[in-house]
């Protein structure tokens, strides 16, 4: 008789689920959520940076390139001083803001003790000075003041577009507003910095070619800087 005994079947393999997918699954929703991070970033500061981009290639080539900044009109205003006159500097800055309609304080007070000065083979006592700078984007403005007279000199110059904007790219005369948002934009720009090498490095597999070129832009920038302070 042939022999009935079945021979047991060989256990099947157990199949275990790769992690690969997922990983590939979170690396694409995270290139996605960064794609669009970058863009939006770049879309908030896109019309100040390129403020920021121009007038900040105009000013390192000034020297070179004589770009015209538009004309400067000036103002010379003399004012009858109130009665009675100011006491001191600040008493003039509050009444010049008022008189003038100046939107701030003045950024600059400068005030010179009276002194003996030579007049040929005389003598004579200078009176106290006290000049004021006030300032803002689209203006600057100066008040000189000599104790003792009865009027005070400004003089006004307002620059054109151009230096407007250089205004605006130095801060001179503007409020917290618009440093809180100049601010952002420097924050931006970092942020484009650092999403856009993390893109590159995402999306390409030559890694350690933008590896290179990244770290080889950093010493180069840091030797110029080197150098210039040098």
């Amino acid at each position: 008789m042939k022999d009935s005994t079945v021979a047991p079947l060989a256990a099947e393999p157990v199949l275990r689920k790769s992690s690969a997918p997922a990983v590939q699954g979170r690396r694409g929703l995270f290139l996605k959520w960064l794609r669009k991070t970058h863009s939006w970033i770049g879309l908030w500061g896109a019309l100040l940076g390129l403020m920021f981009g121009l007038t900040g290639f105009f000013q390192n080539h000034r020297a070179v390139m004589k770009i015209e900044a538009g004309s400067q009109q000036v103002t010379t205003l003399h004012l009858n001083l109130p009665s009675p006159a100011p006491e001191n500097p600040a008493q003039l800055d509050a009444w010049l803001q008022q008189e003038l309609k100046l939107p701030r304080p003045a950024e600059r007070v400068q005030r010179e003790k009276s002194r003996p000065v030579a007049w040929g083979d005389q003598s004579a006592v200078q009176p106290e000075r006290w000049q004021l700078n006030f300032r803002a984007p689209n203006y600057m403005a100066q008040a000189e003041y000599w104790v003792g007279a009865s009027q005070v000199n400004v003089r006004r110059v307002e620059p054109g577009i151009m230096g407007i904007l250089e205004n605006l790219h130095r801060a001179n005369g503007v409020g917290v507003a618009w440093v809180l948002i100049a601010d952002t934009i420097a924050g931006a720009m970092i942020l484009l910095s650092l999403t856009g090498v993390l893109l590159w490095v995402g999306l390409n597999k030559r890694r350690a070619v933008g590896a290179t070129i990244f770290g080889v832009s950093i010493v180069a920038a840091l030797a110029v800087v080197n150098f210039t302070l040098g």
